[in-house]
C-alpha cells in the first residue's frame, strides 16, 4: 500500500466487515517521541487469540473471496521498517484494538495520504455505523463525530454528494496546522 491511508481504509472496512456498530480512528503525531500511531478500536465480532496470532500471516484469511489477507501484515511490516511495532488486541463477541506505531520521521514511513477523503468516504459509504475521527498532533486536537454530523445535518444524507465533499474540506482544514 503506498500510503497510510489506504492502511486505514483496509482496516476501517475490517471493522465494518466484522459486524461493528461502532469504530474510532485515532491519529496521534508525537513530535517529542518522534512517532505516529494508527489506532483502531471497534466493537465488532472480536477474535479468539489462536486467530489474533494468525492475521498477521498473509495467507491468512477469513474472507471467502480470496485466500490471502495482506492488510495487517503489510501494516506491520510498513511500521516495523520505520523502528514501530503492530499490537493486536480483541476478545471475541467484544471487539477489537489495533494499534500502529510508526517513526515519525523515519525515512521509510509510507505518506499520509488523503487522510481526510479516507475517512470521509468510508464513514459516508457505512452510514449506519457510528465513527469517531480523532486527530492529535503538537497543535492540533481534532474529532470528527458521525453523530454530531448527522445531527448538524438535521436529516439530509451524510451519502449526498455534495456534503461528502464539504466534509472532505471541513476534515482537510481541520488537521491541517494553521501557518501564520
Amino acid at each position: 500500500m503506498k500510503d497510510l491511508s489506504m492502511h486505514i481504509m483496509d482496516i476501517l472496512q475490517n471493522s465494518t466487515r466484522a459486524g461493528a456498530k461502532d469504530v474510532t480512528l485515532e491519529v496521534i503525531e508525537n513530535q517529542e517521541s518522534d512517532t505516529l500511531t494508527l489506532r483502531f478500536i471497534d466493537n465488532g465480532c472480536g477474535m479468539d487469540a489462536e486467530t489474533v496470532q494468525k492475521v498477521i500471516n498473509p495467507f491468512f484469511t477469513t474472507r471467502t473471496t480470496r485466500k490471502v489477507g495482506l492488510g495487517l501484515p503489510l501494516l506491520k511490516q510498513n511500521a516495523e521498517q520505520t523502528g514501530g511495532s503492530l499490537d493486536i488486541q480483541s476478545e471475541k463477541g467484544k471487539g477489537t484494538t489495533v494499534t500502529a506505531v510508526f517513526g515519525l520521521t523515519h525515512l521509510d514511513r509510507p505518506p499520509m495520504g488523503d487522510l481526510a477523503g479516507t475517512v470521509v468516504l468510508t464513514v459516508s459509504a457505512y452510514p449506519d455505523i457510528h465513527f469517531v475521527f480523532h486527530y492529535k498532533t503538537d497543535e492540533i486536537d481534532y474529532t470528527f463525530d458521525t453523530d454530531e454530523v448527522n445531527e448538524a445535518l438535521d436529516g439530509m444524507s451524510i451519502q449526498d454528494p455534495e456534503i461528502v465533499q464539504y466534509l472532505i474540506e471541513m476534515v482537510r482544514e481541520n488537521i491541517v496546522p494553521q501557518r501564520q
